[in-house]
């Protein structure tokens, strides 16, 4: 494949881009609190951090979240990798991106889960179907540090095009394939940086991830295509967008109680814990989590008490805690 990738303007490109504007200013004028939008945006970064592990074939699902399962503790790793890295992108909102935050990003997300965090592929590799062929050969090593300046200055570029921009960025990210292993999350989060970049992250409230998870087959068969011409992949980029975003709209104007997708990871494994041992007291809990400061879980339960998930019986230091029934039911 030659670099940049080219693309071709359609008539289907300049209809989805014209929709996502208009979409963007639905959203902005959307009657929030802001309590309320705050509880969406962190409900929408969990959903963008499980959706983007289950594309990679993470077969966690968001019940999963809620009533955390004993094992699979790799799987639940990533997740968490996952959230601690969108989490990153959020609060340092970093104006351009370079080798050193793209290393990071890798190192977040590879955290306990995979070799060579946080470094460039020094190997050769490919990219296989699902029979284990070949379909299409990655950038020989040597050539990596040249094509990521290449990629820098073109993702850093200021556009009025940004879902266009994060589109290009994406698959010719994946293309050069900087990683053994993690090319998909990085290049996913990259993506979510240039569309919150341009405001078409629309507010924070938009997981693109799930629609990408939910149609899986048709975004591999975009991205595995050896061409220089990804216009294809640009469109089918675009819709995933434009679905979403009228998906996450109809959402945010009905929402519908969640069982608890707003907690981070701590607070859904202390959710768990409690679960699985009800009447179990502060110190049987610290016990689990002991690099944790007391105060902290103390507050956590106090979180998660004031939310109607869990109750505490007694008042003294032998208090024990047990689940709220109604947060802790399965429908």
């Amino acid at each position: 494949m030659k670099f940049p990738p080219l693309w071709q303007k359609t008539e289907t490109i300049d209809r989805f881009l014209y929709d996502l504007s208009v979409l963007k200013t639905a959203f902005s004028l959307l009657p929030f609190k802001k309590e309320d939008a705050l509880l969406l945006r962190r409900r929408s970064l969990l959903k963008s951090a499980l959706y983007n592990a289950r594309i990679e074939g993470n077969t966690l699902s968001e019940q999963d979240m809620v009533y955390p399962m004993r094992g699979r503790v790799r799987e639940k790793r990533e997740v968490q990798n996952l959230v601690a890295a969108y989490e990153y992108v959020d609060h340092h909102n970093p104006k351009f991106l370079s080798r050193e935050m793209i290393l990071r990003l890798h190192q977040m997300i590879a955290d306990g889960v995979a070799n060579e965090q946080g470094m460039f592929r020094r190997e050769e590799s490919a990219i296989f179907n699902a029979s284990g062929v070949a379909v299409y050969l990655t950038p020989v090593p040597s050539k990596i540090v040249q094509l990521m300046e290449d990629w820098y200055r073109y993702t850093n570029t200021i556009s009025d095009l940004y879902p266009l921009q994060a589109a290009v960025s994406h698959i010719w990210f994946e293309k050069i394939h900087p990683f053994l292993d993690g090319n998909g999350r990085v290049g996913r989060l990259v993506s979510y940086w240039i569309l919150k970049r341009g405001d078409y992250d629309f507010g924070g409230f938009v997981p693109l991830e799930k629609f990408l998870d939910e149609h899986k087959d048709q975004y591999y068969y975009g991205l595995s295509k050896d061409t220089s011409d990804v216009t294809i992949f640009v469109e089918f980029f675009l819709e995933a967008l434009l679905s979403q975003a009228h998906l996450s709209l109809e959402e945010a104007k009905n929402p519908k109680e969640e069982a608890v997708p707003n907690l981070s990871p701590r607070r859904m494994e202390l959710m768990a814990i409690i679960r699985d041992h009800p009447m179990i007291s502060f110190d049987a809990i610290r016990r689990r989590f002991l690099a944790v400061p007391v105060r902290t879980l103390h507050y956590d339960l106090l979180t998660l008490m004031r939310c109607g998930h869990i109750k505490k019986i007694g008042s003294t230091r032998g208090a024990l805690y047990t689940p709220s029934h109604s947060s802790f039911e399965r429908t």
